[in-house]
């Protein structure tokens, strides 16, 4: 595989991370906190991330739901996580394997991915379709021109505080935190490698803005080295902050997400 990758702040400032092996790329986005957890998001994913990479080096033929699972749990009791009360990130995942290229998403971040100029689409939005309040008020509120005041923080407060309560829980959502199982209920889609050539991995700080300003051109974006990714990062982040500063015209939880992208040209073995 070959890929090129690019975050926004840089990853000392950012809860995102990217991590690369030989046949596997890896983003987490690391969910801010709003309400208090046990230990800082950005020990979190690092220490996740870290795990991942090692378990998939020592366990090159498990499933990639075992190695996520296994990730989970090793990271909680390291951290001495306890579920409800911990960070969370969730997990986007491109393996190339033999001879086919599994896909793995828990939470929303995005996998764009096809062959050639054919794009197809793997997301987790099921915190999205959950129905909480707080997700539409705050929406709406931006939307209205209120901004970023101490009402939308208190919003925010109250929507964690209610996605906790059905977080890794049928008929709730699914994200990595101090649960193994979350990692059974991901969406995974296993492709023969002939049928995909690229993946775009992105975090929904990255997505958003790329759609809304409709430089959405996924398999154009693929092609990008590292310094092209990282130009359009910055680019939607200009936006955010210089001409959508208060989230009027795309309603969102921050003036500017973390951003991640990796993109990923998939080669025969």
């Amino acid at each position: 595989m070959q890929v090129a990758k690019a975050q926004w702040p840089g990853s000392e400032r950012s809860q995102d991370r990217v991590f690369v092996t030989d046949q596997t790329t890896i983003v987490l986005d690391g969910a801010s906190a709003f309400v208090p957890v046990d230990v800082p998001t950005e020990a979190y994913v690092d220490t996740l991330g870290q795990y991942l990479v090692r378990t998939l080096a020592e366990w090159p033929q498990r499933d990639t739901a075992d190695v996520v699972a296994e990730s989970i749990s090793a990271t909680a009791h390291t951290l001495r996580l306890v579920p409800g009360a911990s960070p969370s990130s969730t997990v986007s995942i491109v393996r190339r394997r033999e001879n086919t290229v599994d896909l793995f998403a828990l939470g929303d971040s995005a996998i764009y991915y096809g062959r050639d100029d054919v794009t197809s689409r793997l997301c987790d939005n099921r915190i999205a379709e959950l129905g909480i309040a707080e997700h539409r008020e705050y929406r709406e509120r931006l939307a209205q021109g209120h901004g970023y005041d101490d009402q939308h923080r208190e919003l925010l407060k109250r929507l964690q505080l209610s996605q906790r309560r059905q977080r890794n829980q049928p008929g709730g959502y699914w994200i990595a935190e101090a649960d193994p199982e979350a990692a059974r209920n991901a969406l995974v889609r296993t492709l023969d490698a002939r049928s995909i050539s690229w993946a775009l991995l992105a975090t929904d700080g990255a997505y958003g803005p790329i759609t809304h300003l409709g430089l959405d051109d996924w398999p154009n974006i693929a092609g990008l080295d590292s310094k092209g990714l990282a130009t359009l990062l910055q680019r939607c982040a200009s936006w955010e902050t210089e001409d959508d500063s208060h989230g009027k015209e795309n309603p969102r939880a921050k003036v500017a997400d973390d951003k991640a992208l990796a993109a990923v040209i998939l080669t025969d073995l």
